[in-house]
């Protein structure tokens, strides 16, 4: 870790001192350098009731550090270059999920270190091109995000445009061809490309549509409808959204590879003077065990939804029955206090899945409480309390929903 750390600090030396030497023949490679970092120690403890593992503990800690400069004197175009690296300092009472055999419940941060951002940017007006490593979110994370939970945040291996010369409208297109991170360094080669469009009618009203065609996994067509509104001191805000998902379309398509599965998502939410409050239910579709295949949304920030202690963290190993979550949210928020927040979550089947006795929908409940506040006296410094309570339903037919769950962390984040 030291010598990754001092590695970007010379980096850093190297791009400002080649950027003066330069300057005396009258050329810069390098201008405007900008370094952005990131240290986030945290202590997760997780335990999954009667498996016969004793509690995963972690002490670990992410460094993020990234340096951002104009290239070349060509207005426009830049360059960055990022590492992260998660230590655990030598504290492993915990298992990762490639951990055989397990002697403690899994927290899914390994001790790594990688190229995070790798990539060079050239806007020329109204139009942003991308190449190379990134960390990419879109969205609200749902179908493509860097599950920037986990420690080991994942990056995208990317080539893409972005417009904005209509007013209101962002288009963008893009092929992936690699990612890398949470559970490992190592680099998934693939073909896919992602092609999305936003346009803001009006502050009550965002349009957004996209298509995703993952290689190895489904064609996603989805479209969203959001928006913000203001009523007599109460501000709502709203999401509803639905998505498609077929085989992998023929310029992307991995053999036997097959999807026909749907999504849809509806959430309401209301600040009354710091008083927060919302309502979502969430469906995604299950296995008919014919046709049909189950909803999976693999490259999204999962943690953000379905409950935080990721029972159902979907990936490529979700419940085969679909999941339906209806949950409702309350807390608080404001200037100095902080923020706290609850989440109830109720989780059933799309459909009914084997059972002690017959079958059943009940997938469990979960209570999921946090509180976060920036820490007073230094800039860029907060601090995070979070617990999860996963209580497990009647269903035997998915494995990770047949024990009840507690996961609780402790964190500082420091950004800079």
């Amino acid at each position: 870790m030291k010598k990754i750390v001092m590695s970007a600090v010379a980096l850093t030396a190297m791009m400002g001192s080649t950027s003066v030497v330069s300057a005396e023949d009258g050329f810069n490679i390098f201008s405007d350098i900008k370094l952005k970092g990131q240290v986030r120690p945290r202590y997760e403890i997780a335990d999954v009731k009667d498996n016969g593992l004793e509690k995963g503990q972690a002490f670990t800690v992410r460094t993020h550090l990234s340096v951002t400069a104009g290239l070349l004197e060509v207005e426009g175009l830049s360059a960055t270059l990022g590492i992260q690296t998660i230590n655990n300092l030598g504290y492993t009472n915990y298992s990762l999920p490639s951990t055989s055999p397990k002697k403690y419940d899994v927290v899914n941060d390994p001790q790594a270190a990688m190229l995070s951002e790798a990539s060079v940017d050239y806007k020329v007006g109204k139009t942003a091109i991308h190449a190379g490593r990134s960390q990419l979110n879109l969205d609200n994370q749902r179908f493509i995000g860097t599950v920037g939970w986990r420690q080991l945040e994942r990056s995208y291996d990317t080539v893409s445009a972005t417009n904005t010369d209509i007013e209101n409208l962002e288009v963008m297109a893009a092929y992936l061809y690699g990612y890398a991170g949470v559970g490992g360094t190592t680099t998934t080669e693939t073909s896919s490309a992602f092609l999305h469009a936003k346009y803001k009618v009006m502050d009550e009203l965002t349009i957004t549509a996209y298509d995703y065609m993952m290689a190895s996994q489904n064609d996603t067509i989805g479209l969203a409808l959001t928006g913000n509104a203001a009523l007599e001191g109460v501000k709502l805000d709203y999401r509803a959204e639905y998505a498609i998902q077929k085989d992998p379309t023929l310029e992307f398509r991995v053999e036997n590879v097959k999807a026909d599965a749907t999504y849809y998502n509806l959430d309401l939410g209301a600040n009354i003077s710091g008083i927060l409050a919302g309502v979502n239910y969430e469906v995604m579709s299950g296995s008919d065990g014919a046709s049909k295949t189950t909803f999976n949304p693999a490259f999204g920030t999962n943690h953000k939804f379905n409950g935080w202690a990721d029972v159902f963290y979907v990936g490529n190993a979700g419940p085969s029955g679909g999941l339906k979550d209806a949950n409702v949210r309350l807390g608080y928020a404001a200037k100095g206090f902080g923020k706290v927040l609850a989440v109830y979550h109720d989780f059933q089947s799309d459909v009914a899945m084997a059972a002690a006795s017959g079958t059943t929908n009940n997938l469990g409940s979960e209570i999921d409480v946090l509180y976060a506040n920036a820490i007073p006296g230094v800039k860029g410094l907060s601090g995070l309390l979070k617990y999860a309570s996963y209580t497990k339903g009647d269903a035997t037919g998915f494995a990770n929903a047949t024990k009840d769950k507690q996961v609780a962390w402790a964190q500082l984040d420091y950004k800079f």
